[in-house]
């Protein structure tokens, strides 16, 4: 079934006062809310419902100003309930005309929203934002026909990986499920397994590593005995094969991982889609995650640097070869063919389409450079503290969504709060502005003493 979308209704209540009686309507969340189309969003995201009947889902309104909202403030979904039951300037952002006392909404409703929409539909919200840019003056459509290309890593919120801490907790799990389902253990090792994990930590670090291999090798040990416990326990109790199914395997993979070996491996048994990057820092050699792709326009416009698309990128692709699929994905983006693009040294050896082949400029080239590819290459830059402000303010730093249609939205998702926060910034700017220049003109003229 379809939402029933709100519009405005203009009715009163003899008992209540109206959002829009009570607040400042020149609030810069005010006129940001009035500077989006929410039709075009109702339409877009309103794609994946159908007219079977059953209970209406939430206006897209109220769940696609959540996420704007949630995304440009840096809240998790908890902060978000709180914060839109007491600030009225929340509630009117998302389609409110009187105060609410109540969550019209669940905390689980923003998650099964976002798994519903899906990075595809999610993007909306990121044109949008891009034309709320170009119709408040703050870009031009010009200024998204040269952008930059780089790469980041989108980390996990997962401890970091050591392989005594993934034996240890996998041997966890599996006792837990097995007590969860009746199944009588011969043993569960839950007391000296701790001791060992704690033996290993302890020899790991002071440098004893003979000794931390053989605690190491104790815990692998037990992990195999519980595994092979389980499985036994489990021929004769068929019905449970499913329920185990996934534990099991993800046991037996940290088991018998070694830590120079080629090939995936498991780094979080709670999300298994983690990733080892490497992108060759001194302060952080390696981090858990997801590789992401991020396009910001070449030059500043009037209200900032827009971020003009972003992607998840599973399976820690090299970047030069991302250029296939991200070009055309910006340009269906935004709408505009990409005059250039510039981008860093990783991305030598790209396979970009042929007709944008000449278009790609990779820092490091020397031949035949005009004075335009130059002041690009002194612009590269300018993507670094994009990246910096979508993961200290935008919640990029460290994901905290499920799976990997999780990493594919919070990438999203984290780029709609950037540019939404560069238009709230903007339009307040404005508003000081206009107040300057009126009291400019009201005040009255000084007039020179007489001698």
């Amino acid at each position: 079934m379809r939402p029933k979308e709100r519009s405005e209704s203009g009715q009163t209540d003899l008992l209540r006062s109206r959002l829009d009686q009570i607040l400042d309507m020149d609030h810069a969340l005010v006129k940001l809310a009035k500077s989006i189309d929410w039709r075009f969003l109702q339409e877009r995201l309103g794609e994946v419902y159908d007219d079977d009947p059953g209970r209406p889902p939430l206006p897209t309104r109220l769940m696609a100003g959540l996420a704007i909202l949630k995304s440009m403030h840096n809240l998790s979904d908890e902060g978000l309930c709180e914060r839109w039951l007491e600030n009225p300037y929340y509630q009117l952002f998302c389609g409110e005309e009187f105060f609410q006392h109540r969550l019209p909404f669940d905390r689980t409703s923003l998650t099964r929203w976002r798994l519903r929409m899906g990075e595809e539909r999610l993007m909306a919200l990121l044109q949008e934002s891009l034309a709320a840019a170009t119709r408040l003056g703050a870009a031009k459509p010009s200024d998204f026909r040269a952008v930059i290309v780089d790469t980041t890593v989108q980390e996990k919120a997962i401890t970091f990986p050591t392989d005594a801490k993934l034996m240890h907790r996998a041997r966890e799990r599996l006792v837990k499920l097995a007590r969860k389902h009746g199944i009588a253990l011969r043993q569960s090792y839950a007391r000296v397994g701790k001791f060992a994990l704690i033996k290993h930590q302890r020899y790991a670090h002071a440098k004893q590593f003979n000794r931390a291999n053989r605690a190491l090798k104790r815990l692998r040990t037990m992990l195999g005995a519980v595994i092979r416990d389980i499985t036994r326990k489990l021929a004769r109790r068929p019905e449970l094969a499913q329920a185990f199914a996934l534990p099991l395997s993800l046991a037996r993979r940290v088991r018998d991982q070694r830590q120079r070996e080629r090939g995936k491996k498991v780094y979080s048994l709670h999300a298994p889609e983690v990733e080892c990057i490497g992108k060759g820092k001194a302060h952080k050699p390696y981090e858990f995650g997801v590789k992401v792709s991020v396009a910001t326009t070449l030059h500043r416009s009037r209200g900032g640097q827009f971020v003009a698309h972003v992607k998840a990128l599973p399976g820690n692709p090299y970047d030069g070869h991302t250029l296939a699929t991200i070009i055309p994905a910006i340009e269906t983006s935004i709408g505009v063919n990409l005059a250039r693009i510039v981008t860093d040294a990783g991305y030598r050896g790209h396979n970009a389409p042929k007709d944008k082949m000449f278009k790609v400029h990779v820092a490091g080239h020397k031949r035949g450079l005009t004075k335009t590819v130059k002041h690009a290459f002194r612009r590269r830059a300018a993507v670094e503290p994009v990246i910096g402000h979508l993961k200290q303010d935008h919640r990029m730093g460290r994901n905290f969504l499920a799976f990997t249609e999780g990493d594919a939205n919070n990438a999203v998702l984290a780029a709609v709060g950037y540019n939404f926060s560069l238009l709230l910034n903007w339009l307040r700017l404005l508003c000081a502005f206009f107040l300057a220049l009126f009291a400019t003109a009201a005040a009255p003229p000084v007039l020179p003493r007489s001698a």
